[in-house]
């Protein structure tokens, strides 16, 4: 805020809670963060229009100790190989597989908007000198737990799409079923929100306190 002769306010703004590189920063991470968001829609809108053809459909899957052969030996001679994953090109697809594989998609892009979106507002409301405060908790937690589910519930569709695949190209012979989440990664994830929620958290009590202090 700046002040007039007589120390009265006379207005708020970015350049007295930051400086102005630290604000060209944050612009810096709205416009990164938008441009993610709306490349994540356009994505998923492609690969929705690829799916619901259910025609030569291309299907990520994983293989569980399953052995193929590549030409990757002397002048291209086939090797025994170890699959792990692999894209599947499936004439025709199950309603069910379809229908999954277009949820994947849609969690996808509705995980990713709405957690680039929650942040975002974070990011304005620290632009305008508020970093702490009820609203930003909420958003934090908002943020947090919508990652977590579209991490999680992401590849469980993408895993029962595949599935189908595997079943109609194998006539239900080829017995493949896999439901797997990187727990690796699956921590991570949980970590960092449950650290950045647990940080706004104690942050919005002690802003109050102070604030009830003076």
């Amino acid at each position: 805020m700046s002040t007039n002769e007589n120390g009265t306010g006379t207005g708020t703004g970015t350049d007295a809670t930051m400086s102005r590189a630290d604000a060209s920063a944050w612009w810096f991470f709205i416009v990164i963060g938008a441009a993610f968001a709306v490349w994540t829609v356009v994505r998923a809108v492609i690969r929705i229009a690829e799916i619901v053809p259910n025609s030569d459909v291309r299907v990520f899957a994983q293989f569980r100790e399953t052995l193929a052969e590549a030409p990757i030996g002397p002048d291209g001679a086939p090797v025994a190989v170890e699959l792990q994953t692999a894209y599947l090109r499936a004439p025709e697809l199950p309603v069910a597989s379809v229908g999954a594989l277009v949820i994947e998609q849609v969690v996808i892009a509705v995980s990713v908007v709405t957690t680039i979106a929650c942040l975002l507002f974070v990011v304005r409301s620290v632009l305008r000198g508020r970093m702490f405060s009820r609203t930003n908790t909420r958003l934090v937690n908002t943020a947090g737990a919508t990652a977590l589910a579209g991490f999680v519930l992401a590849p469980f569709f993408a895993n029962m799409g595949a599935n189908g695949a595997f079943a109609w190209i194998s006539d239900r012979t080829f017995d493949n079923v896999l439901m797997s989440v990187d727990l690796t990664q699956l921590f991570a994830v949980a970590f960092a929100a449950a650290l950045l929620i647990a940080t706004f958290a104690v942050g919005e009590r002690l802003q109050r306190d102070t604030e009830g202090l003076v």
